[in-house]
């Protein structure tokens, strides 16, 4: 079953931040991902959330998404990520 993993990532050092976009997105396409939604405008709807830079990745399988995030080849992109923004994440099943 498709799966997405889905990321609201607030960004507190731009430039470090393109350094792990750099090394970060080449991974997605390794473990079959690809990008569905990258940082475009995001406006409010309902409620009170007010996500930041909004990123949603298509895996084929929740084992897919969880095995590129946990990659070896994924680690020192998410090591700047960590450094560069504040992310939360979570990998939820399709349709």
């Amino acid at each position: 079953m498709t799966a997405y993993v889905i990321f609201d990532i607030d960004v507190h050092d731009n430039e470090g931040y393109q350094e792990y976009r750099r090394l970060g997105a080449p991974t997605v396409a390794q473990y079959g991902g690809r990008f569905i939604v990258r940082g475009g405008a995001a406006a409010n709807l309902e409620g009170t959330w007010e996500p930041k830079r909004m990123i949603v990745i298509e895996f084929d399988s929740a084992e897919q998404a969880r095995a590129w995030h946990s990659s070896p080849e994924y680690q020192a992109a998410k090591a700047i990520r960590d450094c560069t923004a504040n992310s939360v994440a979570i990998v939820v099943d399709g349709a």
